[in-house]
């Protein structure tokens, strides 16, 4: 997958550097597709990151073959 970050993201990874690239596509590939309530044009990624055994939540927007990261969080 081909990444692009949101200024939010790229504000918040520098406290979350605990999150990397490998964990949105995990992520996004094992996670079922759910529409971000706010925004209609994106798109949720919730999934237990194995060799973390946390759960990942992504916003993210799609476009041809790019993915656009709005945020990402831990959420336990």
């Amino acid at each position: 997958m081909d990444f692009e970050y949101s200024i939010h993201w790229n504000k918040k990874r520098e406290k979350r550097k605990d999150i990397t690239d490998d964990m949105f596509e995990i992520a996004i590939s094992s996670s079922r597709i759910i529409k971000d309530g706010r925004w209609e044009d994106a798109f949720n990624a919730i999934a237990i990151v194995p060799y973390t055994g946390r759960t990942l939540k992504v916003v993210y927007k799609k476009s041809g073959g790019k993915v656009f990261i709005i945020t990402a969080y831990w959420v336990n």
